[in-house]
């Protein structure tokens, strides 16, 4: 008998079988500190069951499939009539099921809602990011849609619904129903004045026909978009239905899929709007920006939550298996050069999820439906900032500053993560390549990276209180940390010096989201995680590489947190 010349040793068991919520302390500990106590047990049982369900090997299988057959095309049935359908694996119903029934539809007007919204489509998220641009979008439409309280009438209750249903049929026959926007066009982009898409209205008061073309309609088998179009008055925000009252299909053309670099699962379309298409105004005609910006805000916090996502997973399996994985006489995660990487990738980790989550708090106060939904007095967050207009301020200034530099830190830290897989992490097997290719998206989508900068400085121009909230907010950890102290003077003189601040706004966004991470950390996190990321990020003390924290750290401590217990 031949001898066996393929034993496996030394190889890190798959990341599954464990608790996504809970084994995220930074996660659970947000979840604790921004949520009235009343509410505690229930959100934090809801969200344990979404993070072993999200830790399973069944749903991690669901994510895979779910990307290695990504969505068709089907324009027409057998008999040559448009159905204008995508048709995706049935994985992806499962997940996207599986994401309404947990509630990451429904924040708006549920107490505590935003926060435990924001943590459970953290926790979705890492089983598959393409899932949450339906989920996203859907939650994002519903303060649009108030703008026309007729129609919210309709579609907010079945976009809070905790009912997936993939059919499309009337909203007035389904238990719920999904919402997507489409805003580009080809020649405009982010650029959204210069859409050329026309709106011709009908006899009856609020109905219109559109006539043009959008360019990026994500999730197109959502049951009705947000569209901007060219209206008498100007660009105006509009619904535009799959299917109509009568149960006839709308006039949308879908024209393709975009072959996207990741997100395979999900399915990104160019459509044609054919001058019968029928839509309903929402809003003033000649308001449509104004109008649509509570929806874009919505989703730029997602993107900061789908990124922080990401960075948590990568970092999650960069530990597990360095925790597994010996050589050189010794466990990786022993090692001292490997013990700082991952120490450094944990500590933007955590960074990420602390800033997403405040954030998510400060959506709490603002919303005059939901709130803390606390009966004991405590406020939305508990570090006192509830004031509904003081946190409404601080998102107009925050929000894009962490769109900004959060989204542009994930790809670099999924790459450092799959590094430290080595070779296993470059093979698809792991699932780190699937991670890499998703990772550039949250910079792209919702206003890329000039946009976001370019919108800090709006909100500094044009909003006072904007700032003044900022300030507040990194005020509270002032005397804390010498290195916060002296990032905060530094950001106060650049801010006084307006010249030239537009080639600047990349600049001063980036300092403004590191000197509120810091603030957060400072205030919240362990000692060693708060002065480490103060050391590299704020004192200076790192290199331009992960890798490069001051070796005299309590860089096991640091490592030890972001284990995901299995």
């Amino acid at each position: 008998m031949a001898a066996s010349t393929h034993t496996v040793t030394n190889q890190a068991p798959p990341l599954v079988g464990y608790d996504v919520f809970t084994s995220d302390r930074a996660l659970a500990e947000a979840v604790e500190r921004h949520l009235a106590p009343d509410l505690l047990a229930e959100a934090r049982d809801d969200l344990s069951l979404l993070g072993r369900a999200t830790g399973s090997a069944q749903v991690r299988e669901w994510g895979e499939q779910a990307n290695e057959h990504p969505p068709r095309l089907r324009t027409h049935d057998r008999y040559g009539r448009r159905v204008d359908e995508v048709l995706f694996h049935p994985a992806w119903h499962r997940l996207l099921g599986k994401a309404v029934s947990a509630g990451l539809t429904h924040a708006w007007g549920r107490p505590g809602g935003h926060v435990r919204r924001a943590a459970g489509f953290m926790v979705a998220s890492q089983a598959e990011a393409g899932h949450g641009c339906p989920v996203s979008m859907t939650h994002a439409a519903v303060p649009a849609l108030r703008a026309e309280p007729e129609l919210a009438a309709v579609w907010e209750p079945a976009a809070l619904s905790h009912v997936y249903e993939r059919e499309l049929r009337p909203v007035a026959e389904k238990p719920g129903a999904l919402l997507g926007m489409a805003m580009t066009e080809k020649q405009g982009g982010s650029d959204v004045r210069a859409n050329t898409t026309e709106a011709r209205p009908l006899a009856a008061d609020g109905e219109y026909v559109l006539t043009g073309h959008k360019w990026f309609c994500s999730a197109p088998m959502s049951d009705a978009f947000l569209v901007l179009a060219q209206a008498p008055a100007g660009l105006t925000c509009f619904l535009v239905p799959r299917v109509l009252a009568d149960g006839s299909r709308n006039a949308f053309a879908i024209q393709r899929l975009k072959d996207k670099l990741g997100n395979r699962s999900n399915a990104s379309a160019e459509v044609e709007f054919d001058g019968t298409t029928w839509a309903r105004r929402v809003g003033e005609e000649g308001r449509g920006i104004r109008t649509i910006m509570g929806m874009v805000a919505a989703t730029r916090l997602d993107c900061v939550l789908g990124s922080a996502a990401l960075m948590r997973q990568a970092v999650a399996q960069a530990v597990h298996h360095a925790s597994y994985r010996s050589a050189f006489g010794g466990l990786l995660v022993e090692k001292p050069l490997m013990r700082n990487v991952l120490a450094d990738l944990a500590v933007e980790s955590e960074a990420a999820t602390v800033l997403g989550m405040r954030l998510a708090a400060a959506y709490d106060a603002t919303d005059s439906d939901g709130g803390s939904g606390s009966g004991s007095g405590r406020p939305a967050g508990s570090d006192g900032r509830s004031d509904p207009e003081q946190e409404r301020a601080f998102l107009r200034i925050a929000v894009p500053a962490a769109k900004y530099w959060v989204t542009k830190r994930c790809t670099p830290v999924v790459a450092e993560a799959l590094e430290c897989l080595g070779g296993n992490g470059y093979v698809e097997e792991s699932g780190m390549p699937r991670l890499l290719r998703e990772s550039p998206l949250n910079s792209i989508w919702e206003g890329s990276g000039n946009v976001q900068a370019l919108d800090v400085v709006r909100a500094l121009r044009t909003e006072p209180a904007a700032l003044d909230a900022l300030l507040r907010e990194v005020g509270a950890a002032r005397g804390a940390d010498h290195r916060l102290d002296r990032a905060i003077r530094g950001l106060l003189v650049e801010l006084a010096d307006l010249e030239g601040i537009e080639a600047r706004a990349r600049r001063l966004a980036e300092r403004l989201a590191l000197v509120l991470q810091g603030s957060l950390l400072v205030r919240w996190a362990p000692p060693e995680v708060a002065d480490a990321f103060c050391a590299a990020r704020l004192g200076g003390d790192g290199g331009a590489a992960f890798g490069t924290l001051p070796h005299t750290l309590d860089l096991r401590a640091v490592v030890e947190r972001a284990r995901a217990a299995v």
